[in-house]
């Protein structure tokens, strides 16, 4: 396990090199009284075999039996060949190609990854990532306003069926811009054009999730081609997993959505209690110039050898920072190399079985649950992808903590970001369950809310 090498022998010598006495000295510039002299709570040192032991301990906490949460991380089953090729060295220690002429690999890979990411939402261009999907939907806002002709209008309608946590972080980065965010009520489950009908004034996108974060289908060919009649633009923001069965983005209504983003969690990477992630964003061509982050490009040498170079950087540290379309793009080259080993092992047909699957069983995980007394589906009337809502006859907290006695991790409780929804239940099925588990489930649920 890792260990600090420096012996009190080393500490005292690097301090006399530099001329301080002490390593307190080298923060003298904090005020005395905004340092924390003692941590209530946190324990003495342990030895090394201490560690490993309580670390062991903490680990089976988190044991589970079956996972049926979702709501915007997924497990899907990675290759075992996935994690160990992004583990090779060139991978795992790779960073930002900045030198073309020593990182053709790394750039090679990230062109592959853009090319897959096109072909996926149906759209011209593909930057080389985002941190997550919550701040590439606030990218692809900024975006947005950067594009839009005649300046942009400093306002974005967005449903409530975005994922909250996308929600919050638009509010809070766009906020900043004096970009307001105008949350439009979703009663069915769906946005609805009746409803965006009694919008006035001026905005400058509208944000499509599909599916939305209660599992359920947008009708987004009517949506885009809304946007688009006003003058609008587009924002899409996608499980890419949902693609390979759903209609692209860049075929939706008349002309296509004009920018489209999310997270690339469902394609090779690891639930990892939460993160690290990544986000994507794809856009069309003549949009291209206010994208933010990098895009690699393919290109010969005057010898006429195939290379590859960073062909747009409108990051901070390529470019002035006046010029700069973002200050917090990344490329989170990592979880991009283990997304486009997965695509690259699966293809379009692999991935299609995959949204088959969890689509198949997300509903037959509904008969069984609506057979249960009480139990029924928030949106009866409304197409969904792979997760549900359900209307429990106890509060649904109750329902996953007893659920998680038996290590069955239940799904997420819909009332604590959406109160009027009541006892609602999220459910998330994926190609990992087996029938087996849909009955273990139904009757675990059953038992919980008798």
């Amino acid at each position: 396990m890792p260990f600090i090498p420096h012996s009190e022998a080393d500490v005292q010598s690097m301090l006399k090199a530099i001329g301080a006495a002490s390593i307190e000295e080298l923060f003298d510039e904090i005020p005395a009284e905004l340092k924390v002299r003692s941590l209530d709570g946190v324990p003495e040192g342990m030895n090394e075999m201490q560690v490993e032991r309580l670390m062991r301990e903490r680990a089976r906490l988190d044991e589970t039996r079956l996972c049926f949460a979702g709501a915007g991380a997924y497990e899907h089953h990675i290759p075992a060949a996935v994690w160990q090729i992004v583990g090779r060295g060139e991978f795992y220690s790779a960073y930002t190609p900045y030198q073309a002429e020593a990182s053709q690999g790394t750039l090679q890979l990230i062109y592959e990854y853009q090319t897959m990411m096109t072909r996926l939402t149906g759209m011209d261009v593909s930057n080389a990532s985002m941190y997550d999907g919550a701040t590439a939907l606030a990218e692809a806002v900024l975006m947005a306003e950067r594009s839009a002709k005649r300046g942009g209008a400093r306002r974005v309608l967005v449903p409530v069926s975005v994922h909250p946590a996308y929600r919050k972080t638009m509010k809070t980065i766009l906020g900043l811009q004096d970009i307001a965010v105008e949350e439009i009520d979703c009663p069915g489950g769906r946005l609805d054009i009746a409803a965006l009908e009694a919008v006035e004034g001026a905005f400058t996108a509208l944000v499509i999730p599909q599916p939305n974060f209660f599992g359920v289908l947008e009708d987004v060919d009517a949506l885009t081609d809304w946007a688009h009649a006003r003058g609008a633009l587009a924002i899409a923001v996608v499980n890419p997993m949902s693609l390979a069965l759903l209609k692209a983005p860049g075929r939706w209504g008349g002309t296509g959505a004009d920018i489209v983003c999310g997270d690339g969690q469902p394609l090779g990477v690891p639930l990892s209690s939460g993160g690290p992630y990544f986000g994507f964003l794809t856009c069309k061509k003549d949009l291209v110039r206010n994208m933010p982050g990098r895009i690699v490009g393919r290109t010969t040498d005057l010898d006429g050898r195939e290379g590859f170079a960073l062909t747009l950087q409108a990051r901070e540290q390529h470019i002035r920072r006046a010029k700069a379309t973002s200050n917090i793009c990344t490329n989170q080259g990592l979880l991009v190399t283990a997304a486009t080993i997965y695509m690259s092992l699966l293809g379009p047909e692999g991935l299609r079985r995959v949204a088959v699957q969890s689509a198949s069983g997300a509903r037959a995980l509904r008969r069984r649950l609506e057979a249960i007394p009480g139990v029924r589906a928030l949106f009866p009337e409304a197409p969904h992808f792979h997760e549900c809502a359900f209307v429990l006859p106890r509060p649904a907290s109750e329902v996953i903590a007893k659920l998680a006695e038996q290590r069955i991790v239940a799904g997420v409780a819909l009332g604590e970001e959406y109160p009027a929804l009541g006892d609602a239940l999220l459910v998330c099925v994926t190609e990992t369950k087996t029938d087996a588990d849909l009955d273990l489930f139904a009757e675990a649920l059953a038992a919980a809310v008798a």
